[in-house]
């Protein structure tokens, strides 16, 4: 039984160096008139790939005037105040957010997508925006927003222009 195992072992190992000389043998020939030349193994197209250097995330250009239509649809009013826009206040507060017409200036628009989509990767401390387990107070919207939705969102808050003094009778909401 043994002896058989090792002829087989043999006749494997002698079967596979065959294999490799011959294929060594193939990719040495020069193509010959009216044959194909010998196929190579195509490169790893991923080889070397990795993230290009001084890569930075870049948000598509949204429509602002879709993007308030998502920030009503979502009724984000409801615990972010817009001061020059005509939304309800704000009612509960324990879960008011910032307002947001004065952010606009201060951050990029990729800033915003992150807060949307992610509202727990930067959070103020010590402003009442922060969660008993340490998360966002702002609710997660990704499965009832499409992404051409959060662009137009971004794209709207980005639009927004800070307020110094609120017209006559109008309270900002």
């Amino acid at each position: 039984m043994r002896r058989r195992a090792l002829c087989l072992a043999a006749v494997a190992l002698i079967t596979a160096a065959v294999a490799l000389t011959l294929s060594a043998a193939q990719a040495q020939q020069p193509a010959q008139p009216g044959r194909a030349p010998a196929q190579r193994p195509a490169p790893d197209p991923h080889a070397g790939h990795g993230t290009p250097k001084g890569w930075k995330f870049t948000l598509p250009k949204g429509d602002p005037a879709k993007g308030r239509e998502v920030f009503a649809k979502l009724e984000c009013y409801a615990c972010h105040e817009v001061k020059g826009e005509r939304f309800p206040a704000p009612t509960e507060q324990a879960k008011v957010g910032p307002e947001l017409s004065q952010m606009a200036p201060l951050h990029a628009a990729e800033f915003f997508a992150e807060a949307v989509i992610n509202p727990s990767a930067v959070i103020d401390k010590g402003k009442g925006y922060q969660g008993a387990d340490g998360s966002s107070k702002m609710p997660s919207f990704n499965d009832s927003m499409t992404v051409q939705e959060a662009i137009d969102l971004v794209a709207y808050l980005r639009s927004l222009k800070p307020v110094t003094a609120a017209p006559a009778g109008h309270r900002g909401h």
